[in-house]
């Protein structure tokens, strides 16, 4: 049985409201809340949140009742991996044992129908403790990323022997997108941090991995949106 996850707490400082504001004629959460709905390999549904009307919204779409997100889960500062741990144990109360436990975060809404379905692939062909959906970093700390000394001049962050004079020289560095996660459901209970395993990257285009953090992140999805709609 595979659950199919979306956290979307209602407090946000940088976008206010931004998981059930409107995004090019739906709520925001929807553009990831229907990718699980349609997809033949999603078995459960769970919608993680504190907010009632998303919560609502969720329950009319198909999602499990597991009730609203507790007090503790629902600060700036909670964890996404309590999060996790919480809905996992939730559905496996309910549905017993669960094969893998499928998270898309809601703010990043540009990924595909196809991205579910690589990143399980990936996970069931690789057998790690979970997938994490990257993007080729723009930025790389073997070569253009910089930091300063005791003194405040800069250096290259991670310096190697004879120095890296071309990016295409550099080790890969990922970013690690906001995305979309499969996680192995023994590996959610006992992990206390989501690199304590074999985390394995699903690579996607840079452009399905806009986060949004910020209005302009908004503004500038909503566009790309926008344009895939034409």
């Amino acid at each position: 049985m595979i659950i199919g996850h979306i956290g979307a707490r209602k407090g946000s400082k940088g976008v206010p409201g931004k998981n059930f504001r409107d995004m090019v004629g739906k709520p925001l959460i929807d553009w990831s809340l229907d990718l699980l709905v349609h997809s033949d390999r999603i078995d459960i549904i769970i919608v993680s949140t504190d907010d009632e009307r998303i919560y609502e919204h969720a329950l009319t779409k198909g999602a499990f009742d597991i009730g609203l997100r507790p007090d503790e889960l629902s600060t700036d500062s909670a964890s996404k991996w309590n999060v996790w741990q919480h809905s996992a144990a939730k559905a496996e109360e309910a549905f017993g044992p669960i094969t893998a436990f499928v998270d898309l975060d809601c703010t990043s809404p540009l990924r595909l129908p196809e991205d579910i379905d690589n990143a399980l692939d990936l996970y069931f062909d690789q057998k790690p403790d979970m997938v994490m959906s990257v993007c080729d970093a723009r930025k790389n700390p073997y070569f253009n990323l910089v930091e300063p000394d005791e003194t405040g001049a800069l250096h290259v962050s991670k310096p190697l022997s004879g120095n890296v004079v071309a990016r295409q020289h550099a080790p890969v560095v990922y970013e690690h997108a906001a995305s979309t996660y499969v996680v192995r459901p023994d590996y959610l209970k006992t992990a206390t941090f989501l690199y304590d395993g074999r985390v394995i990257p699903y690579v996607m285009p840079p452009e399905r991995c806009i986060d949004i953090d910020a209005e302009f992140d908004f503004k500038m999805v909503e566009m790309l949106m926008k344009e895939q709609q034409k």
